[in-house]
């Protein structure tokens, strides 16, 4: 791992692992307490692969697609809290006018798409962007796709990815194992010792990482990105890690077993990452706490905000497929 080139993302993947906290503890809490509708999926055990996606992609020039809980990928891409808050209340000012849900909601035009629940089926969405950007005679682009270990079993990821190995794509399909499909664990999901196997069967050249080891996963995906930038062909990146929380809020998660709960009770990855930045000499415990104040402050004004602005009205509504940006 060459840390000097590692220094500068590591420490906005870092700010960014602290942004989503934050928002997603806000998010959680009202949730809780009646204030947002549908679903709210947190990422606690998958910030450090999400943040370390992000960090090495251009935005408006890559394509990013991000797991329903890449909070801290959507901001290490750069993406606002601001518009994910928006998504979450259901905002005429957000990108996609209030009817999206929650956190299903994308700019294709600055390369984020929206995430779709059946996740299997966005893998092919980047297959066809990134061919559509080899015709375009772009050939230094990057696609990610994040999948999970459940989404690996899905025959639209199988011809995606099938696809994308025979075209030589340079798509990253980022294979975050959290060891449960909703509550289904590993076992029951797969026979092959690990699931880069599966990349290996494509064709793919495979990387595993601990996914709860931030500058691990970090240098990865570093490693990982620049290889299919490099026109090294596609590259398939299995990330071990425990979902930290429910499927979603409204999931208590009791099927995943007291005994691997905690033998992942100090393995958090902001914990780690703050830890290992510490360590590093690359970060201050009075810039951790300046960092975590500022967060949570943009949280508050971005949630506010969000909370105030207008809803859709159907009457008013003009259902139409545009290219509509709202004013900033």
């Amino acid at each position: 791992m060459n840390e000097q080139f590692l220094q500068e993302p590591a420490l906005r993947a870092y700010r960014a692992m602290v942004m989503a906290r934050a928002f997603e503890t806000k998010i959680s809490a009202l949730y809780k307490a009646g204030k947002i509708f549908g679903g709210v999926f947190l990422g606690r055990g998958h910030e450090a692969v999400a943040a370390a996606e992000g960090v090495f992609l251009r935005k408006g020039y890559d394509v990013y697609t991000p797991f329903i809980r890449e909070q801290a990928g959507r901001c290490a891409w750069g993406d606002s809290v601001l518009e994910t808050a928006r998504s979450y209340f259901g905002s005429t000012q957000g990108i996609s006018r209030g009817r999206d849900g929650n956190v299903h909601w994308g700019h294709p035009h600055e390369g984020t798409l929206m995430p779709i629940s059946h996740l299997g089926a966005m893998a092919s969405v980047v297959a066809g962007m990134m061919l559509a950007k080899r015709m375009q005679g772009i050939t230094d682009a990057v696609g990610v796709v994040c999948i999970g270990d459940g989404t690996t079993s899905v025959g639209a990821t199988h011809e995606a990815a099938n696809l994308i190995a025979v075209e030589k794509l340079p798509v990253v399909v980022v294979v975050t194992n959290n060891q449960f499909a909703y509550s289904t664990p590993n076992a029951s999901e797969f026979a092959c010792k690990s699931l880069a196997d599966r990349g290996r069967g494509y064709g793919m050249t495979t990387h595993e990482c601990d996914g709860t080891d931030f500058m691990q996963t970090l240098a990865t995906m570093q490693r990982a990105i620049a290889a299919a930038r490099a026109g090294e062909g596609p590259q398939w990146v299995v990330a071990e890690t425990l979902r930290m929380c429910g499927h979603g809020e409204h999931d208590d998660a009791s099927y995943i077993p007291a005994e691997l709960k905690a033998a992942y009770a100090d393995r958090d990855p902001l914990a780690v990452a703050q830890r290992q930045l510490l360590e590093l000499g690359w970060i201050t415990p009075e810039e951790i706490a300046a960092w975590e104040e500022e967060c949570r402050d943009e949280v508050q004004r971005s949630v506010a905000q969000a909370q105030k602005e207008p809803t859709p009205r159907p009457q008013d509504e003009q259902w139409v497929a545009t290219a509509w940006r709202p004013e900033r």
